[in-house]
């Protein structure tokens, strides 16, 4: 059985604010909770316009106190801007508040622009990669297993709990594949990136996986853009927010917010932007729940993997989450959350 996850990026939609747009994060998540979705997720932005928090951890704890069973996770934390000891004390919270429901995901990306990424390594002058490391080192305080020779040895992360955070490495490249499977850490393929490579990028760490304290085994999953309706008509309409979203971006411009489905109709698009918006289609997954359905299963097959996260940026919240819905009862979470249910009460 696919398993299947939500990303979610917090976006603030055009006419309307930050508070809605976590507001908006909260109702997702108690949704996805309910429908029986395995993972929802929460991403990291600095000095974003469009974009209504830059802190995974704070949002992680208000959603897991606001949902039962969904396992939460930051997609992903963006290491190189942290001490790897603060965050795994961070996340070690977390668990022990939620045990067995906490993902540390974790990037190389700056997540936002020079000027957010220079306030946010104030005072780093160090100009080694600091990454590879920096991996090495959660595992070991998460796992309260710092080497004798350590440069920290002896160094323990509280609360000591007896369960671990799953640690995924995000990416877009085969480099992080490559880290993930040397170190033994979970990967997640950015496939709504729009980078091409991801299935061979996935097949290389299982290929070369070693297993570590974090996992005896590889896992793997990809993150994909989906927008579901009744219609084929009306999921095109609904992705064309999405669509101007994105196409502004690629141009340099930074929008302020999703924009409504009317914006983005009556936007006077030139030949090069169709052009564009086509082909960023082609990385997408948008049409009736049986279209999406048989497209994901495509893309699990494609990635060697049982498990997909949906990204869906659609600006009316009503839509947004009957998109979910409907992938939900396509795939027959609710289902499968049912029966599992009635095996325990036999």
């Amino acid at each position: 059985m696919l398993k299947l996850g939500i990303l979610d990026q917090s976006t603030i939609t055009e006419g309307s604010g930050p508070r809605e747009a976590l507001q908006t994060t909260t109702r997702l998540a108690i949704e996805a909770d309910r429908l029986g979705y395995s993972r929802f997720w929460v991403s990291e932005h600095h000095s974003s316009k469009a974009l209504a928090h830059s802190s995974p951890e704070v949002l992680i704890a208000h959603l897991a106190a606001n949902t039962s069973r969904i396992r939460l996770g930051s997609g992903g934390i963006m290491l190189p801007h942290y001490s790897a000891y603060k965050v795994a004390e961070n996340f070690r919270l977390l668990e022990a508040l939620y045990p067995g429901r906490i993902d540390l995901g974790v990037g190389r990306a700056p997540g936002g622009r020079p000027l957010s990424t220079r306030a946010l390594q104030e005072g780093h002058y160090n100009n080694v990669d600091p990454y590879p490391q920096q991996i090495v080192d959660l595992i070991a305080y998460l796992n309260d297993a710092v080497p004798a020779d350590h440069r920290f040895a002896g160094l323990s992360v509280s609360p000591s709990v007896d369960t671990v955070p799953e640690l995924w490495l995000l990416g877009s490249s085969g480099g992080t594949a490559r880290l993930a499977a040397q170190t033994g850490a979970s990967y997640a393929f950015a496939q709504f990136f729009g980078t091409p490579g991801g299935s061979d990028a996935t097949a290389f760490y299982h290929d070369n996986f070693e297993p570590s304290l974090m996992s005896p085994n590889s896992k793997s999953l990809a993150a994909i853009t989906v927008v579901c309706a009744d219609t084929q008509e009306e999921a095109e309409q609904l992705a064309s927010s999405s669509d101007l979203f994105f196409l502004a971006m690629y141009k340099g411009m930074e929008l302020p917010y999703l924009p409504s489905v009317k914006t983005a109709t009556e936007y006077p698009y030139t030949p090069y932007d169709r052009e564009q918006i086509a082909a960023t289609r082609a990385y997408r997954v948008v049409g009736t729940p049986q279209q999406v359905k048989a497209r994901l299963l495509e893309l699990a097959e494609e990635y060697k993997t049982d498990e997909l996260m949906i990204v869906s940026s659609i600006h009316d919240l009503d839509a947004r989450l009957k998109s979910i819905r409907l992938v939900a009862e396509a795939f027959g979470l609710g289902n499968e959350q049912s029966e599992s249910a009635e095996e325990v009460q036999a």
